[in-house]
């Protein structure tokens, strides 16, 4: 037998194995469950031993399931997800088979229980001096954005993942074990023991929430906590107190997530934090509102403000405020047209369901095709995704409430899909999201790539959506 079927052998066997360990993560913890997925996780330093093409599948993979959640369509089978990572896996002959998954046990929705322990890979933000304001760490190369949330008695820091996709707040439990009765890792919890002012609900049926990668279950407490300067007694949330092999590894960067989508979607029945802020009136409005940073700037000029839009960040005169058409919970707006160049596509009906807990643009197959068709360089390849050349200029801008909103090139510019040759071609940021029994062929999954351009700010109470240039 030649060398290279078996590494062809190898590399399947790899692969099964990856799916065997999935299928067994992403099985319903007990009690009321649903699939909300969480943003992209960091693969620390594994990122670097895992190829382009896989990564970029999980975040599509991870995308899809969000996009089928935000707007009450089916959500894709495993085995669906599975074949496409195989089908790209497939798609790049040229590289060897074992070299696209080496260095993690990557699985179709980019989690990795990766093999030896690394440091968190975080970019901390620059300090903060406007109030109700918090920065907002970059977690690896803008996969997630993290910022400090202070609970109990005495006060300990916590970092909390950012996620405009769910409404829960939840960090781990002293007693928190992992699927396999193990402890969950070297992270910040939560208990008596830590804090004099935590107390558990008695009344408590326990929750449970099934992330796209990964799941928690726990049950609810009470305690203080502090965002910035405004802080809450008694703020009703939940402690884990099992977690999947997903949020466990010691490179996972956080400690937990805040949840700051709409709270009719809330799996613990609780009110969302910035919801409870506004009720006690320690800010004017139920607002939040995003400066989404960008590693390749650097500097870290992220932020989230509670309560107001910072107008330190963005232009006055450019501000769009739109009524949210999503009825599920989650934020959407109408999507006026998209521009190439100097490119009109003159498409009408479009919405833009807006996420900053996913990294890419996810849009109808039509669309996508048709976008790519306008750039200079770029192909499609056998899996049915693109590349276009790292060296593109081509611009790109949403038409949104009557108002262009450019996108710079180096955000659609994924990875090189040859690490080798990082002036050669690109993955695209802009992929297909196959959702709903027939593909949405109207919605667009807008995420990171679009919002790193942006100030975006929801108004809950109003249930509003702005966005504005931003400042230079």
């Amino acid at each position: 037998m030649s060398v290279r079927f078996l590494e062809g052998l190898r590399c399947l066997f790899c692969i099964l194995q990856v799916y065997l360990v999935w299928e067994v993560r992403s099985s319903p913890l007990p009690g009321s469950s649903v699939s909300i997925p969480i943003s992209g996780f960091s693969l620390g330093s594994a990122q670097e031993d895992v190829h382009a093409a896989v990564l970029h599948q999980q975040h599509m993979n991870r995308g899809t399931r969000r996009l089928a959640t935000m707007t009450g369509q089916r959500q894709p089978e495993d085995h669906e997800l599975f074949s496409r990572l195989f089908d790209r896996i497939h798609s790049y002959k040229h590289a060897a088979p074992l070299s696209l998954i080496s260095g993690a046990e990557v699985d179709v929705n980019g989690t990795s229980g990766v093999l030896e322990e690394r440091p968190p890979n975080l970019t901390p933000a620059d300090a903060v001096d406007y109030a109700h304001t918090i920065g907002l760490n970059i977690e690896a190369n803008d996969v997630g954005y993290i910022g400090v949330v202070k609970i109990g008695t005495p006060p300990r820091s916590f970092n909390l993942l950012m996620d405009s996709g769910s409404a829960d707040m939840w960090v781990g439990s002293e007693s928190c074990r992992g699927d396999d009765g193990g402890d969950c890792g070297k992270h910040n919890f939560l208990g008596p023991s830590a804090s004099s002012t935590f107390k558990s609900l008695k009344d408590d049926d326990g929750w449970s929430i099934v992330y796209g990668s990964g799941a928690v279950s726990g049950h609810l407490v009470t305690d203080i906590v502090s965002i910035g300067d405004l802080t809450l007694k008694n703020f009703k949330f939940g402690v884990a107190s099992n977690e999947s092999a997903d949020f466990i590894p010691n490179d996972i960067p956080f400690d937990g997530l805040l949840g700051l989508a709409k709270s009719k979607i809330s799996r613990q029945h609780c009110q969302t934090l910035v919801e409870a802020l506004h009720q006690k009136k320690l800010i004017p409005e139920a607002i939040v509102s995003y400066k989404i940073p960008r590693l390749l700037d650097g500097h870290n000029d992220g932020e989230m403000m509670l309560g107001a839009m910072n107008p330190v960040k963005y232009q006055v005169e450019t501000v769009v405020t739109l009524k949210n058409t999503n009825t599920f919970g989650f934020w959407e707006i109408p999507l006026d047209d998209i521009r190439v160049g100097n490119h009109s596509m003159n498409w009408s009906g479009r919405t833009a369901v807006l996420d900053t807990g996913t990294t890419l643009l996810l849009a109808p197959e039509e669309d996508v095709i048709a976008l790519h068709k306008l750039i200079p360089g770029a192909k499609q390849d056998s899996s049915g995704s693109w590349t276009l050349p790292c060296t593109f200029n081509t611009s790109l801008a949403f038409q949104i409430g009557g108002k262009l909103f450019t996108i710079d090139s180096r955000d659609i510019t994924f990875l090189p899909a040859d690490p080798a040759n990082p002036e050669g071609d690109c993955i695209s940021g802009i992929g297909i999201g196959y959702v709903g029994p027939f593909n949405s062929a109207t919605q667009w999954l807008v995420g990171d790539v679009f919002l790193k351009n942006v100030y975006f700010s929801t108004n809950e109470g109003r249930d509003e959506i702005s966005i504005a240039k931003l400042r230079s």
